[in-house]
């Protein structure tokens, strides 16, 4: 039984990293909280089953137009909300608000759309599965587990060890320095955007396949839990979104098959107040002193 909800908690923990991810990268460029992620992530599964059904099943075509199209509308919400704010030295709470405002605007259209039903999502990969003791592992487990990883891994090769991502990570430390080394600044941002809705998406994708359902209400939901794990993990950190996902997966697993699936949402929540009391930086995070 434990065994099992380890399984299950990996399987949700690692799309929680992947989302925590794209909400800890935009953090770090912008030190700005991106309320819309879990708008992005019911959005992109919305987007492939609205294509899939279009095409008749085709999944792949349907899932890369899927996070291509809900990247694409991340890099949209910064072109013309955040970047008119940036050049007109908006305070950081107008720009936390518009993110607030962007979300409402995706869901409300998930709403006229979609309806407010919740929708069957077809699982294509349920094909079989693995008995390992007495725990049950499936293929999507593992699919959903593998691409998780590589994604992240991806990701770090790209921030850590390339041009771009030298770029991303001198834009967060100092952007007129940035400017002044010839870094486009607005570029960046709006890539930085466009990966982290990306990635939003196919964990929204992923998760939808493995529940079998998608409807509007998840958007809140994932978005608390995407920030208690970006915190709990150290914001801004990657490293840190990746454990700090993953261990909230697990606990919200555990809690609720041992407790009481009542209280699998208010874990994220007791998990934020505990880690912003005992230690406000994260797991990976680091303190900074403030400069007089």
């Amino acid at each position: 039984m434990f065994f099992q909800q380890m399984i299950n908690g990996l399987t949700i923990g690692s799309t929680y990293a992947l989302v925590a991810i794209g909400f800890s990268m935009v953090f770090g460029v912008l030190e700005l909280t991106n309320f819309a992620n879990g708008s992005f992530y019911i959005l992109g599964a919305y987007l492939t089953l609205t294509f899939m059904n279009a095409m008749r099943g085709n999944f792949y075509v349907a899932f890369a137009i899927s996070i291509i199209g809900t990247g694409l509308v991340g890099a949209l919400m910064d072109r013309l909300t955040l970047r008119p704010m940036r050049k007109k030295g908006a305070p950081g709470i107008a720009a936390v608000i518009a993110t607030i405002g962007f979300s409402e605007i995706i869901n409300n259209f998930a709403l006229v759309f979609f309806g407010t039903e919740t929708k069957p999502f077809p699982n294509i990969f349920k094909v079989g599965k693995i008995r390992l003791g007495g725990a049950i592992i499936t293929y999507l487990q593992i699919i959903i587990f593998v691409v998780a990883l590589v994604l992240m891994l991806v990701l770090s090769l790209m921030v850590y060890k390339t041009k771009v991502g030298k770029a991303m990570r001198a834009t967060a430390q100092n952007t007129s320095a940035a400017r002044l080394m010839g870094i486009n600044v607005n570029h960046i941002i709006t890539l930085t955007f466009f990966i982290g809705t990306l990635l939003a998406a196919v964990a929204g994708t992923l998760v939808a396949m493995y529940v079998e359902s998608v409807s509007v209400g998840l958007a809140s939901a994932i978005s608390m839990k995407t920030f208690a794990a970006a915190v709990l993990g150290g914001v801004g950190s990657l490293p840190g979104a990746m454990v700090g996902g993953i261990l909230l997966g697990l606990v919200e697993t555990i809690v609720a098959g041992y407790i009481s699936s009542g209280y699998r949402d208010a874990i994220a929540f007791i998990i934020l107040i505990l880690v912003l009391i005992f230690r406000p930086a994260g797991l990976f995070g680091q303190k900074t002193q403030a400069k007089v």
